[in-house]
């Protein structure tokens, strides 16, 4: 699917990392890169015409269901990073969106993309993209859009790190969902303090399943799998509530020859 979205408008701006942005080691944070992410799709739609209020005068949100993130290197404290966003393609059901987080010298940090669809404010249910809410994008109408890595299927076993979550009123965010960002928070923390300082983040395969709600306790599961003989890590999660799968998630990372303390 060479030149999917080509003729798609990519919308770009800047963004100095903050001192709340990041972790104890300078680093922004997985949820903070796709907070700013978002950040410039909302002003990208909001310069459009296409804010929240005239969304959600169609009856539904944008709810993303799968993300495949490929990160050279995380944005730092006090770093001015461009972001660039595209809407490249959608079909009846589902759309297809990049974006790229460049440094000052326009050297791609991460790449991302994604898959969104509409949600019904009412049923809570996926519902046909209504052509309005896309068009001003100049994405593509393709019959199928490009399919994003399957994280593993999660199996718990003995050696599985857990821990619960109160969903608070303060991770709803407007489209009346948890916003997405916290997952990250939640998926991450269970990993061991020792294992984020030793270790950069690669590739994250995000695919979500079931909605969290507010009032909901979810349990973030992840299990750590064998070094390979490249250095390399994977980490398999899953978040879920009771036995309900909301999302799997695969990360993969890089020892850090000198870990940061």
């Amino acid at each position: 699917m060479a030149g999917l979205g080509e003729q798609a408008s990519i919308y770009t701006e800047e963004h100095r990392l903050t001192y709340y942005e990041c972790d104890r080691t300078g680093r922004a944070t997985l949820a903070t890169l796709i907070d700013i992410a978002i950040l410039a799709s909302q002003d990208q739609s909001d310069a459009l015409g296409l804010t929240t209020d005239f969304v959600q005068s169609h009856g539904v949100g944008w709810v993303v269901t799968q993300y495949a993130m490929t990160i050279t290197r995380m944005p730092r404290l006090d770093e001015t990073v461009t972001l660039a966003v595209r809407g490249s393609a959608y079909n009846p059901y589902f759309a297809y969106r990049e974006f790229w987080i460049r440094d000052a010298a326009g050297q791609e940090l991460a790449y991302i993309t994604s898959i969104w669809v509409t949600m019904s404010q009412t049923t809570r249910r996926i519902v046909k993209i209504d052509p309005e809410l896309v068009a001003p994008y100049h994405s593509e109408a393709v019959k199928r859009i490009p399919r994003l890595p399957r994280p593993l299927h999660f199996e718990p076993t003995e050696a599985t790190l857990s821990k619960p979550y109160q969903v608070r009123f303060f991770d709803i965010d407007p489209n009346r969902h948890v916003n997405n960002a916290h997952y990250f928070d939640w998926l991450l923390d269970t990993l061991p303090a020792d294992f984020l300082l030793q270790h950069n983040l690669m590739q994250v395969d995000v695919r979500y399943e079931n909605e969290v709600k507010y009032g909901h306790t979810v349990t973030s599961e992840v299990n750590i799998l064998p070094t390979t003989t490249d250095g390399t890590v994977t980490t398999s999660h899953r978040i879920r509530v009771g036995d309900e799968k909301c999302c799997e998630v695969t990360i993969k990372w890089q020892v850090i020859a000198e870990a940061v303390e």
